[in-house]
Order: structure tokens, then sequence, then C-alpha cells
């Protein structure tokens, strides 16, 4: 099966090659750690660590709270991190800084073998999935546990794994624990093969590592760089995806005339939009200032507007913080499935998000039975909303404070899924001991 798997990827990366040198060229992506990538190498020694794998940005985020009570739980234990995009491995970089960063290899059974080799993993724990062939029959070959926590699947993702049932059910069944975030995820990978007996629900871990405290110093710095003053009304529009920043402009645009204390703070989803929203600003003709231009001396030369461009990685967790009004991006388009509403709502802000946010549907539900946050259907119904809740202080004040209970409810998820995790360590030290 490997080689197989082997030609199949082979034909796809020779069918894609002009798009990816031609991205590579123009945005500088797929160029770093492409020999990793392609060969496995690592330069690490084998040590039996618990190799931990987040695919980008918010999948390393997660990893914060559960590697380190992981690390609380092992003092003398090991572990390794890995990534597959840049802006992932810049994250992990700048929050564990002292645990050793690799890229995720390439499922080419040549390099996931040599990656197995080198690290001599005793666990690999995938956060949210990402379940490739040869690195799971690789790592069952060697007898290494694999485990997918904080699990979810999307009915999109369901409907494409049922049609490719006969291929996927072999491998969900090689999975040695999937701890999911619900019953109804749980209930996804059992139809698609997994073993119930291997099958667990724990909570969502993104609701342990979020902050509920709006005076964290991470905020107070942003709030001192941005110069967000006590009248300021804050409208924060995060994780966006076009056409979601133009929808957000022409709302404040006229907003800004009838709440004069109102400031927008954009903040795109992904890095390579950060100049095409400057590009945006620009034609639209109204003031702004990009976060990367300010430094602590900013206010005192007098650097302010009432418009923002953050276009820095991994700040708008912090920046929730300032939000009276959070609107949650890639929820409008029908494309992406929502970005994560629970940060803004354990600040107790008063959550919007669109139509699309199959990502977080359990999480939507309870917010929405609660009144905690509203969600909209289109443009013309996010400027009503928007507009009400800029001129209601005490719906924005109920929504936020309902919101902020839920999150803080719904905590836990971490523990429980450390727990099944250590359970796994165990029953392999078993095993090989018996052996």
């Amino acid at each position: 099966m490997s080689y197989l798997l082997n030609a199949i990827y082979l034909c796809a990366l020779a069918t894609l090659s002009p798009w990816l040198v031609y991205k590579a060229i123009t945005t500088g992506k797929y160029r770093r750690g492409l020999w990793a990538k392609l060969t496995g190498a690592t330069s690490l020694s084998p040590g039996n660590p618990v190799w931990f794998h987040g695919v980008s940005v918010g999948e390393i985020h997660l990893l914060r709270q559960v590697i380190a009570r992981w690390r609380h739980r092992h003092p003398d234990g090991q572990c390794i991190i890995s990534t597959t995009t840049d802006t992932g491995f810049e994250e992990a970089k700048k929050h564990f800084p002292d645990v050793p960063i690799i890229y995720w290899p390439f499922d080419f059974s040549w390099a996931v073998e040599r990656a197995l080799r080198d690290i001599a993993p005793r666990l690999v724990v995938l956060a949210e999935g990402e379940i490739w062939p040869n690195f799971l029959l690789a790592a069952k070959r060697r007898g290494i546990p694999v485990a997918t926590i904080n699990g979810r699947m999307s009915p999109r993702s369901l409907a494409r794994y049922q049609k490719l049932s006969a291929l996927v059910r072999p491998l969900f069944r090689k999975l040695d624990l999937l701890a999911m975030q619900t019953e109804r995820f749980a209930q996804g990978v059992r139809q698609l093969g997994a073993r119930p007996e291997r099958v667990a629900v724990t909570g969502n871990v993104k609701f342990d590592g979020v902050r509920s405290d709006r005076q964290n110093p991470k905020t107070l710095e942003l709030a001192q760089l941005l110069d967000v003053r006590s009248g300021d009304l804050v409208w924060i529009a995060g994780s966006t995806q076009a056409p979601e920043e133009e929808i957000a402009l022409d709302i404040y645009r006229r907003a800004k005339a009838e709440q004069p204390a109102l400031r927008l703070i954009l903040v795109p989803r992904q890095r390579e939009r950060f100049d095409e929203v400057a590009r945006l600003l620009e034609r639209s003709g109204l003031s702004y200032l990009r976060r990367s231009q300010l430094e602590p001396r900013s206010v005192a030369l007098g650097l302010r507007s009432s418009i923002i461009l953050v276009d820095t990685i991994g700040e708008l967790g912090a920046l929730w913080g300032l939000a009276d009004v959070a609107y949650v991006g890639g929820s409008m388009d029908g494309r992406r499935g929502g970005q994560n509403m629970i940060e803004p709502a354990a600040y107790g802000a008063a959550v919007l998000f669109g139509p699309h946010v199959w990502n977080f549907r359990e999480t939507v539900e309870q917010l929405l039975q609660r009144q905690a946050a509203v969600q909209i259907e289109d443009a013309a119904e996010l400027e009503e909303v928007v507009f009400r809740l800029l001129a209601d202080a005490d719906e924005r004040q109920r929504r936020g404070a309902a919101a902020q209970r839920y999150v803080l409810e719904q905590q836990g998820a971490t523990e429980r899924t450390l727990d099944l995790l250590d359970q796994l360590l165990g029953q392999r030290a078993a095993r090989r001991q018996a052996a």
C-alpha cells in the first residue's frame, strides 16, 4: 500500500508543482523546511519523547495548554512538537523555546519512516486530527500508539470520508485513541470505523486555554500600544476572510457617524492577506494604522487611528480582551466553517458570527440557546446588529456575561485528555514489559 500511496503523492506533487513554485516565488510559502519535509530528516537523537503535532497556528495554540499540563504531570518527560505551516512553526518556537520544534514530514513512506526512526517516540498525539496513511501504517509497524485529541468531524469531512469508506475504515481502526470534543463528533468517527472502545468524549480543550481576565498583561500592553481609551467603543472583526473586511469597513463608515467613539480593529486570518487588506483600506480613503507600525513610543508620538489593521500573528487571543463587540470571521462565505468564538466569549464580549459555523456547531448552539451570542445571515443583518449593540450597552453586557459564564462552565477537557494519554502510555509500557 505504501508504494501505491507514494505514487499517488508523486503524481499530485508533479501536477501541482507549477503552482507551488509560483507561490514559493511570489509569497515565500512552501520553501522553509522543504528538505526536512521531503526526507523526514530531523537532526534529533532518539529519546522516546511524546510527539505532539499541530498543523498550524490554531492547533499550536491549543497545544500550549495541553503540553503545559503534560509537562507538569511528567516533569522529567521529553516531548517534541511538529507543525506543517511556517506560521505554525514560528508560533511553536515563540511559545515553546525549550522544546525541539520540527516540520511534519510529507506522507512519503521514506520520510515518515526516517522521522519515526530518528525520533523513536513512545506516543504520537495529533491535535484535532490529521490522519496520513503512510505515517499511521509506519507507526503501527513500530508499535507506536497514535492518538487524536480535541477531535472534531465537520459534516463536510464526514461526508467526504464516507465516500472513501473502504480506504478510510482501516485507518481509523488503527488509531489507539480518539478523544473527541462532543458525542456528535464521536459518533462520526465510530461510523468511519474507529473502534468504539478507543473513542472517548473529553470536551473542547480550547475552553481551558482561554483568558477571561481583561486585565491580563498582554491585553493591557496592546491597549496601551493601540491607545485604547476608556470612552472608546471597540469593534473587532477577527480571523476574517474576504469579503468580511470590506463588509466591516462599509458598516464602520456608517456607524462612525452615530458613534464618534467607535474604533474598528481588523485582524485577517492569513498573513498573506495583510497587504491585500491594506490596499482595500487605501482605496476606502479611511485613515488607518498597521499594527506593525506601532511601538511603545507610538502614543507619545501621537500615532492614533480609529482603524487598526493587525498585520501580526498570534495577538488576536489577547486583542479580544479589548472588544465591546466581536465579529468572528470565516463564517460568512460558506467555505471555511467559522473560526474560534470561544476566546471573545470568555472575555465577555458581545459575540457575532455568520451562518456558516459548522466547525463550532455545539458551541454555537449553546451560545445561542443562552442568548449569549448573535448569529447573522448576511451583511445587511450584520449591520443591523452591530448598530444595535453599539447603541445598547445593556444588551452588550448581558450577552457578554452569559457567554463568559458558558465558557467557564465548560472547562476541564485538558485534564480528561491527559488522563487518557497517561492510560495509553501505561498500556504501552505494560505491553513492552510483558514482551
